[in-house]
């Protein structure tokens, strides 16, 4: 994605509303920083006015006019964060939440409050978003198949087609146009947590509704848990209903905290994908990995299967940091099949690709050759089974 040019609706550049969305009236206030409001409750002596205020929220979700009410209903941090986050994916409106995690049980609740309670999803998904699926925790029912088979699996009662692209963790990347296309009039909600609306915004694309783990890139530092979803107004008040409801606000500081996340996102995205495809390429030539999984659009993510043991180049990392999560300044690299999709049904999770060699690599802004460095050693630290080294290696095209 061009950073250089404006976006659709802006006169500005991704770049440009990176740093300004959600701060445009600061200057204006006499302002630099966005102010953080602690605030829960806030005072009012016109209690009819706050009473006709609540009563337009209960019947649109809309956020209300005049001044804030209570924490639950929303909060003047917060908003400035999902302002921006709604330029720079395209949207009408977005959503924040406590975690990725509760904006992906809002969506589906909304659908399910509408009779709608079939979902059409693709795997591989992030494992706890494929675990609340396929558990039926919230009283979905769910049909996973391929992107072809996306229109034949669609029922009278399906709210919502569930994509990830590039997904979590193998980074199997897909048509989102096309996956639109086959979901008719049935809600695309499209994960766009590795990509960023810096690499592709899938609402452009055709999809109603974009989910981020906000906790990722978009916070960037690894100190914030929160999640947002990307829509049209529509969409965005059957969620604030929801949040409301069930309580899954996300904290003002957490906005705040994101909101400076935004300004620095192109430029951080941009800065680890270079890391990242130099890593994918060295590893696509190293006959210590078996397979390297890249994506055409880029991206700071690196998966690859290993002919040693996974868990002995976990170990052995000194530099790059072991651990989950991914999105941060820093690199770090974990076993999805002991970890993010160990919750996801063995037989499962190995036919969408998450084979127990792979480990996926989270590229931070570090020197390059200080990360080979590290992955190289801990490469060499891995024992490899008899006749495993030399195994063909397989990569993307763009490697």
């Amino acid at each position: 994605m061009d950073s250089t040019r404006a976006l659709p609706g802006s006169p500005r550049a991704l770049a440009t509303e990176a740093v300004h969305a959600g701060r445009d009236d600061l200057a204006r206030q006499g302002l630099h920083a966005p102010p953080i409001d602690l605030s829960t409750t806030y005072p009012s002596y016109d209690s009819r006015g706050e009473a006709a205020r609540i009563d337009a929220f209960a019947t649109t979700g809309a956020e209300p006019e005049g001044p804030p009410v209570y924490g639950r209903l929303g909060n003047p941090t917060v908003a400035r964060f999902e302002t921006a986050l709604a330029r720079l994916e395209g949207t009408g409106s977005a959503v924040a939440f406590a975690s990725g995690m509760a904006a992906l049980t809002a969506v589906l609740l909304v659908r399910a409050s509408a009779g709608l309670r079939h979902v059409v999803a693709v795997r591989p998904l992030y494992g706890c978003s494929d675990h609340l699926l396929t558990a039926g925790l919230l009283g979905s029912e769910v049909t996973w198949t391929d992107p072809a088979g996306i229109t034949d699996a669609l029922r009278p009662d399906t709210g919502l087609v569930l994509v990830e692209s590039p997904a979590n963790p193998t980074l199997a990347e897909l048509d989102l146009r096309a996956v639109a296309h086959a979901c008719g009039t049935v809600p695309l909600l499209a994960d766009n947590t590795f990509a960023t609306p810096v690499l592709q915004r899938p609402a452009e694309q055709g999809a109603r509704l974009v989910l981020h783990s906000a906790t990722k890139y978009l916070g960037g530092h690894g100190d914030v848990m929160a999640g947002v979803v990307a829509c049209d107004e529509e969409f965005a008040g059957q969620l604030r209903q929801v949040r409301f409801a069930t309580g899954g606000v996300l904290h003002p500081l957490a906005g705040y905290l994101l909101l400076r996340g935004l300004a620095t996102l192109p430029v951080r995205v941009r800065a680890a994908s270079a890391n990242a495809a130099e890593l994918a390429r060295r590893l696509a030539v190293d006959p210590r990995v078996s397979r390297v999984h890249y994506p055409r659009i880029g991206g700071a993510m690196v998966a690859f299967e290993v002919t040693g043991d996974p868990h002995e180049v976990i170990a052995a990392v000194r530099l790059i940091t072991p651990a989950v999560s991914l999105g941060s300044v820093d690199t770090l690299i974990q076993h999805p099949a002991s970890i993010s999709h160990r919750i996801v049904d063995a037989d499962d999770r190995r036919g969408a690709g998450v084979s127990d060699r792979l480990l996926r690599l989270s590229v931070g802004l570090e020197d390059v050759e200080d990360l080979w460095t590290d992955l190289d050693g801990a490469l060499g630290s891995a024992s490899a089974p008899a006749g495993a080294r030399g195994t063909a290696r397989q990569a993307t095209a763009n490697l």
